[in-house]
């Protein structure tokens, strides 16, 4: 099962979720109570070993400043969150060196594709991400490497995976013990729950 903690902000909360054994870390790149500078994320992904992946997540900029985060902060993978991003926007970063993961919501009709804008992953989140707010689990939902997000907790990921059964899992909000403030104890109990089943 990939796992991914999102929105760190802190040295130690990286630290702590890669020794807990996180396949991936996430820095929020737009506008949250868990943003972080780009600067900031360069520090953060700096110390991060290259097994993990490192991604940054933004939202409603053009393409040419994804590119800039990118070369100013030395991640390795950009989640582009939300449906203002096209297939075109997603070629045109292709050359980058970097995986890109495309997060949205499930909305009515047939479940979205993995790869059906050039993405790599595809990430599926509840209508208001970062809410902390679940979504119907009993949808429909891709094959392929797809991972889980919204309103994720140490007490409901196991359910989630055995119920949704997808690739990997994101959590940002539920390993939190204030809005914007990791909890370390919830970090290595929500990577040890996910792993669980």
């Amino acid at each position: 099962m990939f796992v991914k903690i999102c929105g760190l902000k802190t040295a130690a909360d990286v630290t702590c979720a890669v020794e807990a054994g996180a396949d991936a870390v996430g820095f929020l790149l737009c506008e949250s109570p868990r943003q972080v500078t780009r600067a900031e994320a360069a520090r953060l992904a700096a110390g991060v070993p290259g097994e993990v992946l490192t991604v940054g997540v933004l939202k409603g900029v053009p393409v040419a400043e994804v590119r800039d985060a990118v070369a100013e902060t030395g991640i390795r993978a950009v989640q582009l969150h939300g449906s203002g991003y096209s297939p075109a926007d997603f070629a045109a970063l292709r050359d980058l060196p970097v995986r890109l993961i495309r997060a949205t919501s499930l909305r009515e009709g047939a479940a979205p594709k993995v790869g059906e804008y050039g993405e790599d992953l595809l990430l599926l989140d509840s209508p208001d991400a970062g809410s902390g707010e679940t979504w119907d689990w009993s949808a429909e939902t891709p094959g392929g490497d797809w991972l889980l997000a919204g309103g994720l907790t140490p007490d409901n990921v196991a359910d989630a995976v055995a119920t949704v059964r997808p690739w990997g899992v994101d959590v940002s909000s539920g390993v939190e013990s204030s809005r914007g403030v990791k909890d370390q104890t919830l970090i290595r109990a929500f990577l040890a729950a996910a792993r669980s089943s």
